[in-house]
C-alpha cells in the first residue's frame, strides 16, 4: 500500500464516522465496540460494528485531562457517561465493550485512572493501548512515524514492517499553543482555545504558533534521530491547524502528511482495536 492509499483509506473511515455522528447507523442485533478517547481538550466516543465500520460517535470539549493525566475524575466519568447514554439512545442498545488509550510511556502513571473512568461510566474495558499505536489501527502504516499531537503531549510511534518498535511521549501540544494565543491576543485561555478551533483563523495564527510547532518538531527529531523515517503521519486534534504539517516538514526535511480530520483517527483506532478479526 503506498502512502497516498493509506491516507485515502483513512480518510474514507473518517468520513464515514463524521456522517454517523449526525446520522447513526442502527443495526438490529449487532454487537458494538466503543473507543473512548480522553483527550486534554476533547473527549470522543466512537462506535464500530463487528465489521469495523463506524456506526455512531459523539464528542464534547472538556478540561478534565491535563498533559495526558486525569485531573477531574468525577467530571470525566460524567462526560463519558453522558456521551454513552446519547449513543445508546441513538443505537437503541446498551454499549458494553470498550477500549481506551493513554499517551506512550504513561502506563504506570495514569492507566489506572483511565481504566476507572471508563469502568465508572459502566463500560467493560477490554483493551488499553497507547495513542499512536491506536491511530495505526486506522492508518495501517507499514513504515514511518505516527505523531499524535494532542492538547497536552506529543506522542510518537515508530513502525517497521507494520510493527511498532518504539514509542515516546513528551509535553507540548495544543495547550501550549492556546497559551501563546492568549498572550499574543490578550485573551483568556478558554477564549484562545475557541479562537484556535475556528478554521478561518488558522492562516493568521500559523506564524504566531510557529515557535511551538518548531518545539514539537524538535521533540519528533529527538526520538526519530536514529531511525530511517521516510514519512511522518500527523494525528490528534492539534493537527487540525492548517499548515502545521508544512512547518514540521520544513523543519525536519521529512515528508509530513495528515488525514483530512486528524482529530478522529485515534478514537476510531481505539474502537478498531477490539473489533474481532475477520
Amino acid at each position: 500500500m503506498d502512502d497516498n492509499q493509506e491516507l485515502i483509506n483513512c480518510n474514507r473511515v473518517i468520513s464515514q464516522f463524521e456522517s454517523t455522528i449526525q446520522h447513526p447507523v442502527r443495526m438490529a442485533g449487532s454487537e458494538y465496540f466503543t473507543g473512548v478517547d480522553l483527550g486534554t481538550a476533547c473527549i470522543v466516543l466512537s462506535v464500530m460494528d463487528r465489521d469495523g465500520n463506524p456506526v455512531a460517535g459523539a464528542y464534547q470539549y472538556a478540561n478534565v485531562v491535563r498533559d495526558g493525566m486525569v485531573v477531574d475524575y468525577i467530571g470525566a466519568i460524567d462526560i463519558v457517561r453522558k456521551l454513552k447514554t446519547k449513543l445508546e439512545a441513538d443505537l437503541q442498545t446498551t454499549l458494553v465493550k470498550a477500549a481506551a488509550a493513554i499517551p506512550p510511556g504513561t502506563n504506570e502513571l495514569d492507566s489506572g485512572a483511565i481504566k476507572n473512568v471508563v469502568q465508572g461510566a459502566d463500560f467493560d474495558l477490554v483493551n488499553l493501548l497507547d495513542e499512536p499505536t491506536a491511530a495505526n489501527q486506522i492508518l495501517q502504516v507499514k513504515n514511518g512515524a505516527i505523531v499524535d499531537i494532542g492538547g497536552g503531549t506529543t506522542g510518537i510511534a515508530i513502525l517497521k514492517d507494520g510493527r511498532v518498535i518504539k514509542v515516546a511521549d513528551e509535553a507540548t501540544g495544543g495547550t501550549h499553543m492556546s497559551l501563546v494565543i492568549a498572550g499574543a491576543y490578550k485573551k483568556s485561555f478558554q477564549e484562545a482555545e475557541e479562537y484556535k478551533r475556528q478554521d478561518k483563523h488558522h492562516k493568521e495564527l500559523l506564524p504566531v504558533l510557529k515557535p511551538v510547532i518548531e518545539k514539537v518538531s524538535s521533540i519528533i527529531a529527538k526520538y526519530i534521530s536514529n531511525e530511517k523515517i521516510d514519512v511522518i503521519y500527523l494525528v490528534g486534534g492539534t493537527c487540525c491547524l492548517a499548515g502545521i504539517e508544512t512547518i514540521i516538514e520544513q523543519k525536519l526535511g521529512i515528508m509530513t502528511v495528515k488525514p483530512n480530520n486528524p482529530m478522529f483517527v485515534t478514537p476510531l483506532g481505539i474502537a478498531a482495536s477490539i473489533v474481532p478479526a475477520a
